[in-house]
């Protein structure tokens, strides 16, 4: 039995890189074209070609999203773009589009298909008509359920994929048409406003319900299913995918790290106690901007999976430092937020326990001289350590 894939989402080369280093089995990105997240920052085929690179040293992977709904317009420099992929090196595309995957198998046969989540598949009959059109693998809809899903399992031998943490959509598998109709930007074309996230007042006819300061928006809380990693393990899915293009480097470490140790935990031990599962998800909540639910794996959601009148955009911990070196005791580190001397730090890692510590000796590094605060973004400093660091630990604050 092949050891599950851990799938990390990456908006641009920096962040794919820290999504490898901290633990992701592979990555998925998007081009210039072809993809649904237009406001990341994106990858230039140049930036693919150094991460294939830089990916297939470790011996992982890269695939690029082409999930848009695809118009006559968007379709003209398909055969090029395939091309040019391939010679990247690409794994694997992920579509909704039988005209993409039919063009990539007939321009670009090594790279593999992977069918997007935008098709909605809930059955295992539609997987097995995909697997005649020479796809290798299918993203199931994350309005599954976890019976579903192992009905599914046990129903076809193509590898499937499911999304384990990050965004739920209000419409069913992200083809949603508000962000269109409100602010004339296409949600299917990389243009979501996330309309479904912003603040609305409630009316009754004329009569307005919501109180002073008080609104509502119709956004789902965001996935996070740590506690089936053992379930999906046991049902031979092939990939377990974070969702997060637009997400911090901060938040890749911390969310993709997480879900590496359980991972690795659960193969090795062959079950989570419960005081694991509680600080796993301790863990996560320090960089989690958003509250977290089950999504549909425990069945259909009720009001408690979706956000209406609450709202918590603030991670627990602030990621302050990411560190350039360590030598004897003194860590180099990038600041990243503002921090002071004889504030209380996390240090945390792929390769290593979270360990903490005070600030208690704080350098510039171009000046030599001693500082009390880190106040400008990127600016470089010595600080004590009292564990040894590696290049890409990071630092953040204890609140």
């Amino acid at each position: 039995m092949n050891k599950i894939e851990l799938l990390a989402p990456a908006g641009n080369l920096e962040k794919a890189k820290i999504a490898l280093l901290y633990g992701a089995d592979a990555v998925y990105v998007g081009g210039k074209s072809f993809s649904l997240r237009a406001r990341a920052s994106n990858f230039t085929i140049t930036d693919i070609k150094e991460l294939c690179s830089f990916a297939h040293g470790f011996n992982k992977k890269v695939y690029v999203t082409m999930n848009i709904i695809p118009h006559d317009e968007d379709l003209k420099e398909l055969e090029n773009y395939l091309k040019d992929l391939d010679n990247c090196g690409v794994d694997a595309i992920i579509t909704s589009s039988l005209y993409i995957i039919k063009t990539c198998e007939n321009v670009a046969p090594r790279i593999e298909r992977h069918v997007s989540t935008q098709m909605s598949i809930t059955n295992s009959n539609t997987i097995n008509h995909w697997k005649q059109m020479k796809v290798s693998r299918v993203v199931l809809a994350r309005e599954n359920t976890l019976e579903e899903i192992k009905n599914i399992a046990s129903n076809t031998d193509l590898e499937l994929e499911v999304f384990i943490h990050g965004g739920m959509c209000s419409s069913y598998s992200g083809r949603c048409v508000l962000s269109n109709h409100m602010t004339d930007r296409d949600a299917n074309r990389g243009g979501c406003a996330h309309s479904c996230r912003w603040n609305y007042h409630l009316y009754e006819g004329s009569r307005k319900l919501n109180k002073k300061n008080q609104f509502y928006n119709i956004g789902s809380k965001d996935l996070m299913a740590i506690r089936f990693i053992p379930d999906l393990i046991d049902l031979n899915v092939a990939s377990l995918k974070i969702e997060g293009r637009m997400k911090s480097t901060y938040y890749l470490a911390t969310v993709v790290g997480c879900y590496r140790k359980i991972i690795d935990l659960y193969y090795k031990n062959g079950a989570i106690k419960e005081e694991e599962f509680i600080w796993f998800e301790s863990e996560i909540a320090k960089a989690e901007n958003r509250l977290t639910s089950t999504g549909f794996y425990n069945g259909i959601p009720t009001i408690n999976e979706q956000l209406y009148d609450t709202r918590c955009e603030q991670p627990t911990q602030e990621y302050i430092g990411y560190v350039l070196d360590y030598k004897d005791g003194i860590a180099t580190i990038e600041q990243r937020n503002y921090f002071c001397l004889g504030d209380l730090v996390e240090a945390f890692g792929p390769n290593m326990d979270n360990t903490r510590f005070v600030i208690e000796k704080l350098i510039d590094v171009e000046t030599n001289t001693e500082e009390t605060v880190a106040r400008h973004p990127l600016q470089k400093f010595y600080i004590n350590c009292p564990v040894k660091l590696s290049k890409h630990d990071m630092l953040r604050k204890v609140k």
